[in-house]
């Protein structure tokens, strides 16, 4: 039985001290490629908070309930990349329909976000560490908010370094990478919070 103790210690560990992006480098396509603008960012970031959040508590459902009863386990990442690209479309139709200009300033990030490996990363390590149901909701939840967190700060970051002057061969992708080694070597102080 896990206790609520345990469940936020899971969301803080998820979140900050092993954020997926800052240290396990999963999700760097979006987190590079929708980080020039905090208020796009943001908008990916509740659109992965969504998305993985619900693919943990569906693909841990699929896993428990039909694929280990039946024996045929060994289907997972096949049956989670379904899961999680019936749950992009969803994201996308629905942000199509009510939010036109988020879904026009996210572009093609926002069908990477089925092959973003975060979201599968976060499903295969919810079945690795035999997490239940609940375990793997909160799981997901703390990764994706850590996620949304570290995009808006490199957003943020970005946009101000935008004004700067840049030496020439750090403009562009350079600087953001050195932003966000930075950024990574900053989260590493999270590791004695636990």
């Amino acid at each position: 039985m896990t206790t609520v103790r345990d469940l936020l210690i899971l969301l803080i560990s998820s979140s900050l001290v092993s954020n997926v992006v800052l240290s396990q480098f999963l999700g760097l396509c979006p987190f590079l490629g929708v980080s020039r603008k905090t208020n796009t960012a943001a908008g990916m970031g509740v659109a992965v908070i969504f998305v993985i959040t619900l693919a943990s508590a569906v693909a841990g459902g699929i896993y428990q309930y039909v694929l280990t009863p039946l024996g045929i386990e060994y289907l997972q990442t096949i049956v989670f990349i379904l899961v999680i690209a019936a749950l992009v479309q969803f994201v996308e139709m629905f942000l199509k329909k009510f939010i036109p200009s988020l879904y026009q300033a996210l572009g093609v990030y926002l069908p990477l976000i089925t092959t973003n490996c975060a979201v599968l990363g976060v499903a295969l390590t919810n079945v690795q560490k035999e997490y239940g149901i609940l375990t793997g909701i909160v799981n997901g939840f703390g990764t994706a908010v850590g996620f949304t967190v570290a995009i808006i700060i490199l957003a943020g970051i970005r946009e101000k370094i935008a004004y700067n002057d840049i030496p020439r061969p750090f403009r562009g992708m350079p600087i953001v990478l050195l932003t966000a080694g930075l950024m990574a070597i900053a989260f590493c102080g999270f590791s004695g919070l636990l």
